[in-house]
Parts: structure tokens; sequence; C-alpha cells
């Protein structure tokens, strides 16, 4: 009971569970399980996961993947390979990049920072170009392979650098797109084209969150104490 107001007050006022039929126990138990490494996506802890509103900046690392999604029976039908063959979906990752010397070697790398996803539905360059023109600053320098589909991406940023894909280039985004191809087929198995964007949002959330430790829950409870 608030003295001033005269008015109840409960621990859901004013926070994003104000207006919410279920409890708290309910609440802070899918906080808990989606800030576990395994976790689980849904539409609604998709609303939490904020990373798409913010872009990459500085020096960017771009590169496509295919994921395993469940072929529709008409795909299957088609029996196609490559691009456009049943059941693989098309995916861009991208990642700041930045370069750090290795003291005790002397080597030159360059380190990720944050990272986005984006589920393609062409393989158009139309779609990068829209897809980097919404997801990184126009000021930025982006390295990717020498594919076709990257020709026109000098024309929405500040310098766009090819280099011939090899283990040591674009290393961290070989990585870290087998890292979500095992992440999801061991614990989903096979997904639905349709929810793979949602599984993207929540690995990358915890990809850019990796250093966050123990705090990790606590970030969680806070940001949607706050709503921020």
């Amino acid at each position: 009971m608030s003295i001033k107001c005269r008015k109840r007050m409960t621990l859901k006022s004013g926070t994003i569970t104000q207006n919410s039929n279920l409890s708290f126990l309910i609440w802070y138990k899918t906080i808990l399980l989606s800030a576990t490494k395994k976790g689980f996506s849904s539409k609604e802890i998709q609303k939490q996961y904020r990373d798409n509103r913010y872009t990459l900046e500085g020096m960017i690392e771009l590169e496509e993947g295919y994921f395993t999604v469940a072929p529709l029976a008409l795909e299957q039908s088609n029996g196609a390979r490559g691009r456009g063959a049943a059941g693989k979906q098309n995916v861009v990752i991208m990642a700041e990049s930045i370069p750090l010397e290795d003291l005790q070697i002397g080597k030159i790398e360059r380190q990720p920072r944050y990272f986005k996803a984006n589920v393609l539905s062409t393989y158009s360059a139309k779609e990068i170009n829209q897809t980097l023109e919404s997801s990184i600053d126009k000021k930025s320098i982006v390295f990717t392979d020498k594919s076709t589909s990257y020709l026109d991406i000098a024309d929405f940023i500040e310098l766009h650098i090819t280099e011939k894909s090899t283990k040591e280039i674009i290393k961290w985004l070989h990585i870290t797109i087998g890292s979500a191809k095992r992440n999801l087929l061991v614990n989903y198995h096979k997904i639905k084209d349709k929810h793979l964007l949602l599984h993207l949002y929540e690995f990358t959330h915890k990809l850019n969150r990796r250093y966050f430790g123990g705090k990790l829950f606590d970030r969680l409870v806070i940001a949607n104490i706050t709503g921020l």
C-alpha cells in the first residue's frame, strides 16, 4: 500500500509484468532458462532480445552459411543440391572485428566483438545490401570473400575489402557458423525455417554476452524490470 496515494502497489507495478496474468515464479523461471547454455527460443522470450535494434560499426566481417531446416514436401520432390537445396536455409553472419596483437608471438589477429545474424529468403545481392543497410553503420569497413553477391556493398559503406577465403580469413565467422549449427542440431534437431531467425536471435544474444559470466542472469532480470 502506497502511503502517499493510498493505492495498492505490487512488485509488478511499473514493470513490463504489470498487466501479466503470469506469476512471478513463471516469469523468473523463464528468465533463468534463457540464461542457461542450452536455453530455449520462443516468440515471448524473443521480444526481450533487442540485439536486432543495434547496428555494428567499425571493422566488420561478413559471411554466409547454410543451415539445416525441416524441408517442405514440395522442396523434397525437387531434389536440388547446393543453393536452393531442400532443407537448407541461407543465413548471413556479421561480426565487429578488432585487430589485436598477441604480445607473446608478436602476431596481429582480428578478434570478434558483437555479432548479428539474419535469414535470407533469396540469394540475391539486393537482399544482402538491404541487410547491410539495416545492420551496420555506414562508416564501417567490411571484409568479405570474393563472392559476386557482395559486388555492390561499397555503395552503402565507407570501404569494402575482399579477401580470398582461407582458414585464417574470416575464421571467427566460420567458427561461429559451425558452433551455431551444432547448437541448433543438438538442442532442436531439425527446426522449421520460419523459426530459424528466432533461434539465431537467441544464439547471438548469448554470444554477445559471453563475457558476462555469472552476471548474465542479473542483467536479464534488470532488462525485464526496466524494460530497456
